[in-house]
C-alpha cells in the first residue's frame, strides 16, 4: 500500500479493471471475453492481484474463477429503470457475471449520472451505479425505439424497469407484448407502490417508502422529529430484494420453462427488514416508539465519546457479552441486580448502564477502549466515517473498497462485489460508461444494418 493507504496501480491502458474475491479477498484477473460464446465488450485490463493466490500478468485465472465469466455469465439483463433501486439490481447482477445493457433515453440519461459530487464534470454515483453495464440510447415512445426494444427482449433473459405503471403499456411494450417477443423473459418491475391499488399510480421515491414503512417513526430521539437517512436505504432494500426476485423467477423459469412478472414495491422490503412491528401490533397492540441509539430489547447498547474525542457503538444483546462489559468497567455488582437478568430489564435501566459504561469510556482512548474490549470478547466499534473505512485493515484484508481503473478518471476505489464464491467469484469488469458509448455495437450485435441505426437516429429513436 501506498503512504496514503491506497493499494498501488499496477495496470496501465485499458478501459477498466477486475477485481474478484475468493474467500481470502485475494483478487482474480482476466483478460476481456472475447471468442465464440461470448458477446464483446468493453475492453478489460486485468490488475495485479495481491496475495498467496496471486496470478501472473501471462498466466490468466483459471476459467472458472475469472470475475467476467462469474456464476451468472450468459445471462442478458437489459435495465430500463433510473433511480435507484431497479439500476442498483442490475448491477448486482453484472458483477456476478450477467451481461447487462443499460437502455437510456437519447436526451434524458439515468438522473444517477449528475446525483451527487462529480470530478471533471463526470458524476461519480454513475461510475458505481453503472459499473459493468453496456450503455445504449433508445427513446422507447419511438415506433423505432419499441420495435428495436422488443427485438433486444427476444436475446435478453431479464428486462428490469421502474416506469410507473401503465407506462410500457402505452408504448406497446407490456407484458403481453414482451412475453409474445420472449415466452422465456422475465420482466422485473420497480415501482414504489407496486403495480395496483389506490396509490399504484402516484410517484414516489424511496424517500416515501421510508416514511410509510415505519422507519422514520422509530428514528431519532424520543423527543426528536421522525429522521429520515441521508442516502438511498429504502432503495438499496429494494435492490437487493429485487436481484433476489430476478433469481427465484429465473429459477422458476428453469421448471415451467416460461418467464414471468416480478411486481415489487420499494415500500415493501424496507418493512420486512423492520421485523415484528405488524405482529406486536396486531397481538399486542404495541407501537415501537423513538428511542435514539437505545434499544427496547437490550442494554447497554449506546454510542459514548472517548477521551480523545471519538465515538464507539457498545452492544450487548446476549447476556454473556452484557456480563463482559459491567465487569470490564467496573461495575461486577449490577450483574447481581434481578433486572439485569434479561435484555428488557437492562433496557429500562439503561440510565444505569450507560452511565458505567458511559463514564469509563470518557476516561480512556479509543484506542485504549477497542483494545481493552478485544482482551474481553465484549463487542465494541468506532463510530467511522469514510475516511476510517478507507484506512481500516479489516476491509483492506477483505478488499471491501477495491480499486478499477477507467479511462475516463483513471484509477478509482469503490465498493467491491457483495460477497466472495469460492470458485466463480465474479468481480468489476469496469466503471460506469459514458451516455450511448455502445449504442452501435449493441444493435449491430442485434443485426441491424449501419443504414438502419442512421434510420433510428433520423427518426430519433437513439
Amino acid at each position: 500500500m501506498t503512504s496514503d493507504g491506497r493499494r498501488p496501480a499496477s495496470c496501465s491502458g485499458g478501459a477498466g479493471s477486475v477485481s474478484g474475491r475468493s474467500p481470502q479477498g485475494a483478487e482474480r484477473t482476466t483478460a476481456a471475453l472475447s471468442g465464440p460464446g461470448h458477446r464483446s465488450a468493453p475492453e478489460e485490463t486485468p490488475r495485479r492481484a495481491p496475495g498467496p493466490t496471486e496470478a501472473t500478468a501471462t498466466a490468466p485465472a483459471p476459467a472458472e474463477a475469472r470475475p467476467g465469466q462469474g456464476p451468472l455469465e450468459g445471462l442478458r439483463v437489459l435495465d430500463l429503470a433510473t433511480l435507484f433501486a431497479g439500476p442498483l439490481a442490475a448491477t448486482l447482477l453484472g458483477d456476478f457475471g450477467a451481461e447487462v445493457v443499460k437502455v437510456e433515453h437519447p436526451g434524458r440519461p439515468d438522473p444517477s449520472r449528475g446525483h451527487g459530487p462529480a470530478k471533471d464534470g463526470i458524476g461519480l454515483w454513475w461510475k458505481l451505479l453503472g459499473r459493468n453495464k453496456r450503455t445504449m440510447t433508445l427513446d422507447l415512445s419511438t415506433p423505432g425505439g419499441r420495435d428495436t426494444l422488443l427485438r433486444l427482449a427476444a436475446t435478453a433473459d431479464v428486462v428490469i424497469e421502474n416506469f410507473r405503471p401503465g407506462t410500457l403499456e402505452k408504448w406497446g411494450l407490456g407484458w403481453p407484448e414482451l412475453s409474445a417477443a420472449n415466452p422465456r423473459l422475465v420482466l422485473a418491475r420497480v415501482t414504489a407502490f407496486g403495480q395496483y391499488g389506490p396509490y399504484a399510480h402516484r410517484p414516489g421515491f424511496g424517500t416515501l417508502a421510508e416514511a410509510m414503512s415505519g422507519f422514520a417513526s422509530i428514528t431519532g430521539e424520543p423527543e426528536g422529529p421522525p429522521t429520515l437517512p441521508p442516502f438511498g436505504l429504502a432503495d438499496s432494500i429494494a435492490a437487493l430484494t429485487c436481484a433476489y426476485a430476478v433469481m427465484t423467477a429465473l429459477a422458476g423459469r428453469d421448471r415451467t420453462g416460461h418467464g414471468q412478472v416480478v411486481d415489487l414495491a420499494i415500500v415493501e422490503p424496507i418493512l420486512t427488514v423492520l421485523g415484528p412491528h405488524p405482529l406486536w401490533y396486531d397481538q399486542l397492540g404495541y407501537v415501537q416508539p423513538r428511542t435514539g441509539n437505545r434499544s427496547a430489547n437490550n442494554a447497554p447498547r449506546n454510542t459514548y465519546r472517548s477521551a480523545d474525542g471519538r465515538w464507539l457503538a457498545v452492544s450487548a444483546s446476549a447476556q454473556s457479552i452484557a456480563e463482559r462489559v459491567v465487569r470490564l468497567v467496573g461495575r461486577p455488582e449490577l450483574i447481581a441486580e434481578p433486572w439485569f437478568a434479561t435484555g428488557a430489564g437492562r433496557a429500562r435501566h439503561a440510565d444505569v448502564l450507560d452511565d458505567a459504561v458511559g463514564g469509563w469510556i470518557a476516561r480512556h482512548k479509543a484506542e485504549e477502549v477497542v483494545a481493552a474490549f478485544e482482551d474481553a470478547e465484549a463487542a465494541v466499534a468506532q463510530v467511522y466515517d469514510v475516511r476510517d473505512v478507507m484506512a481500516d485493515p479489516q476491509f483492506a484484508a477483505l478488499d471491501t473498497v477495491t480499486e478499477v481503473e477507467d479511462p475516463e478518471l483513471g484509477p478509482l476505489r469503490m465498493q467491491n462485489i457483495l460477497f466472495r464464491l469460492s470458485e466463480t467469484p465474479g468481480g468489476i469488469r469496469w466503471a460506469g460508461r459514458p451516455h450511448g458509448a455502445d449504442t452501435d455495437e449493441v444493435l449491430t450485435e442485434l443485426g441491424l444494418t449501419g443504414s438502419e441505426i442512421t434510420a433510428l437516429r433520423t427518426e430519433g429513436a437513439l
